[in-house]
């Protein structure tokens, strides 16, 4: 939430644009000063508007905002890095919606690995008419994600990315596994 900040001069002072009568009243300049203490942050935004629609700028609370607001998938996302980057990656991301790739994309962003994605369709192209068809004939789409120490909440939240993010005919099912875990680290 913006707020006053202690200190923090306003850009654009009142008191020197108030008209030449006022420059030496005490009481208007000390009243105009109680004005630019509550502007400051105002000014302060507008200045830096900029960096606001910014997500890797942003201020991590309005980086959320931001993220809600361009439609980002951000439920559950761990660390200000990793929000800033579903959000910087919303744009496209709604682009490439319901491919493999747009979905392997998403998975990656919102838990910092690759998934593992299996389906049944495929494409081909065949000189002669009735070729044999790509695929299976029944549409499916397993996804596997390997995390080093997973959590039921995390079952939870691939099922509702995949929900999101799959082609919208396409049947599908997910799993979380744990990593394996060598001796010695």
């Amino acid at each position: 939430m913006r707020g006053s900040i202690d200190g923090l001069g306003s850009s654009a002072p009142i008191g020197m644009m108030l008209p030449a009568v006022f420059a030496d009243d005490d009481l208007a300049q000390r009243f105009v000063a109680g004005l630019d203490e509550v502007l400051a942050p105002i000014h302060n935004v507008l200045d830096c508007l900029d960096v606001y629609f910014t997500p890797s700028l942003a201020p991590a609370d309005f980086t959320r905002w931001l993220g809600d607001w361009v439609g980002a998938e951000t439920d559950g996302v761990d660390g200000v890095p990793l929000l800033r980057a579903a959000v910087a990656a919303a744009a496209r991301l709604h682009r490439i919606r319901g491919t493999r790739q747009g979905l392997a994309e998403a998975i990656r962003l919102a838990f910092g690995v690759d998934p593992e994605i299996t389906e049944s369709g495929g494409a081909a192209w065949n000189a002669r008419p009735l070729g044999p068809v790509p695929g299976d004939r029944r549409p499916r789409l397993h996804v596997t994600v390997t995390l080093p120490d997973p959590s039921p909440a995390d079952q939870h939240r691939l099922e509702s990315l995949v929900a999101a993010a799959r082609p919208a005919h396409m049947p599908y099912t997910v799993q979380v596994t744990a990593a394996e875990r060598t001796p010695g680290r």
